[in-house]
């Protein structure tokens, strides 16, 4: 996987934040795992943090250049998340239809990897199924796979 920036995290390593740098200059990033009213259930929100409100902005475009950097970067988080909250299901879609292909772009590129290390589900206009690489799908549920112990 293409090398991430640093990460910085509030103790609860619910909101991940680092600065992207490009040709547009330094960029402040954001990564968000939001509860959802199911147990065990969050939302992935990735944007830049708007400097007047501290807020997450989906819907920004940076055009900074390091694309695959920033995706990078957004996994390392999800990697330190699931490290915390092993059973936590995180749900991800893009903004837009280009952002959710984006995503599943970033997914199939290093699908060897990640499947060794995450469940994936796509959501279907009609239900949830196993992940295939270059299907359309409309959003991405993923939770940590269990590290299996030998027993002696």
């Amino acid at each position: 996987m293409k090398s991430n920036y640093p990460l910085s995290a509030e103790d609860n390593l619910k909101i991940f934040e680092f600065i992207s740098e490009g040709p547009n200059g330094l960029i402040k990033k954001m990564v968000q795992f939001t509860p959802t009213n199911l147990h065990g259930f969050y939302i992935l929100a990735f944007g830049d943090k708007d400097s007047k409100t501290g807020e997450l902005d989906d819907l920004s475009i940076s055009n900074n250049n390091d694309t695959e950097r920033i995706l990078a970067t957004v996994a390392a988080a999800v990697y330190a998340f699931t490290d915390k909250y092993s059973d936590a299901w995180i749900y991800a879609t893009g903004s837009t239809k280009a952002r959710t292909r984006l995503y599943r772009m970033g997914i199939n590129k290093y699908f060897s990897q990640v499947r060794n290390d995450f469940e994936i589900l796509d959501q279907t206009e009609k239900h949830w199924e196993a992940y295939e690489k270059d299907k359309d799908y409309g959003g991405f549920l993923v939770r940590r796979k269990k590290i299996k112990t030998r027993s002696k």
